[in-house]
């Protein structure tokens, strides 16, 4: 095990009405200007938005929206939220919502106080000193982003979906009511699931030291996704179950589990950041086609890294029965695995490995194994 150094500042309110309780906590910190980003809408068709409001108003807070945020978060919508915090005052900012309304939030946090431009960040050419502080209500369980400092935008012009994690980004609190999550479509949810164990499967299968401890949070947290998931998917008011895949979640990236890992990175992430920014699907549809694609192809070089999950989770004794079986499980919960599904065709793998090879550079240097052939190579494997 490496050494390490583990804390997570973000309080977590975990529960019923957990999203009114978040107005508390802004009144804590002395808030006086809000800024409230969510994305196309539902909240305020389901009541939440007026529910948080109306405490918002009854406190005496001052609050601006910001609507819009995209499945995928655009950066002109950022640096638009951006040009809003800073016109209008904004001391703090509630995101309301999944992922994509978290990140756009963290974006906006860090761009007010920075004098450059926010996709700086995103490039590694400057490093975030200071940000706005954030709170949130979480409406889709899934990213993990109510619970560190990670966020993911697209450049929308260009066509470029990167990262950046820093300490400042990590949200101050974080309302957690799984109840919020009945509304989520059977095919979100699986997207959600999707993304939860492709957190988890990272470190899991690129760590370099051996951690019988990490192998064994991570076998434990997928079993429960995978039984959560299918319990949600029959019965989608299934607090229970819907608690416990939302805290799932939360686990599998807001740094615990990982603890103690040697040089583990992102590759799946890194081939499926690409994906949906070059092509209209969601992060969860193109991770369920990227994962058994590479866990093919890392089979190939280190296959008892890949039989173990299999055995572990679908008890398969071969990496391919295996893989077999988390596709046919991908299946069963109604997500495409092949890119085909998805109409992306073969002749479009040079244009993806380009975009798949500019961010490996940047990000944890992963270009030195995965070349432009690699990808290519990998990516041939999620076809029919």
């Amino acid at each position: 095990m490496e050494d390490f150094v583990f804390s997570n500042p973000t309080k977590i309110i975990f529960g019923k009405d957990a999203e009114i309780k978040i107005v508390d906590e802004l009144e804590l910190v002395g808030a006086k200007r809000v800024m409230i980003v969510y994305g196309q809408g539902s909240i305020r068709q389901t009541g939440l938005y007026d529910r948080i409001v109306r405490k918002i108003i009854k406190k005496g807070i001052f609050f601006v929206d910001f609507a819009g945020a995209k499945p995928n978060p655009i950066l002109s919508h950022v640096k638009s939220g951006i040009e809003l915090a800073i016109k209008s005052n904004i001391d703090s900012i509630l995101a309301i919502g999944g992922g994509s309304a978290i990140d756009t939030a963290k974006a906006i946090g860090a761009g007010v106080g920075y004098g450059g431009d926010v996709w700086e960040f995103f490039e590694g050419k400057a490093l975030i000193q200071t940000s706005l502080p954030i709170f949130t209500v979480l409406t889709i369980a899934a990213a993990g982003s109510e619970m560190n400092g990670n966020c993911v935008i697209t450049k929308e012009d260009e066509k470029k979906k990167y990262s950046f994690s820093s300490i400042h980004s990590y949200p101050k609190v974080s309302a957690l009511n799984p109840a919020l999550t009945f509304s989520v479509s059977p095919k979100q949810s699986a997207c959600g699931a999707v993304d939860a164990i492709a957190h988890l499967l990272e470190g899991y299968f690129t760590k370099t030291n051996k951690l019988p401890l990490h192998d064994r949070l991570v076998e434990g947290i997928i079993r429960t996704i995978i039984k959560d998931t299918e319990k949600i998917l029959q019965d989608p008011q299934d607090y229970d179950a819907r608690a416990s895949f939302m805290w799932s979640a939360s686990l599998a990236l807001n740094g615990f589990v990982a603890q103690g890992l040697k040089e583990h990175s992102f590759p799946n992430h890194l081939l499926e950041h690409s994906l949906s920014a070059l092509f209209d699907i969601s992060h969860g549809e193109g991770l369920a086609i990227v994962m058994p694609a590479w866990m093919k192809w890392a089979s190939e070089s280190e296959p008892e890294k890949i039989s173990r999950f299999t055995r572990k989770i679908f008890k398969k004794k071969s990496a391919p029965d295996g893989i077999d079986a988390f596709e046919n499980w991908l299946k069963k919960i109604g997500l495409a695995t092949r890119l085909d599904d998805v109409g992306i065709k073969k002749t479009d793998l040079d244009h993806i490995a380009a975009n798949v090879y500019a961010q490996a550079k940047i990000w944890r240097k992963m270009d030195k194994i995965y070349t432009k052939n690699n990808i290519k190579y990998i990516l041939s494997k999620a076809f029919v």
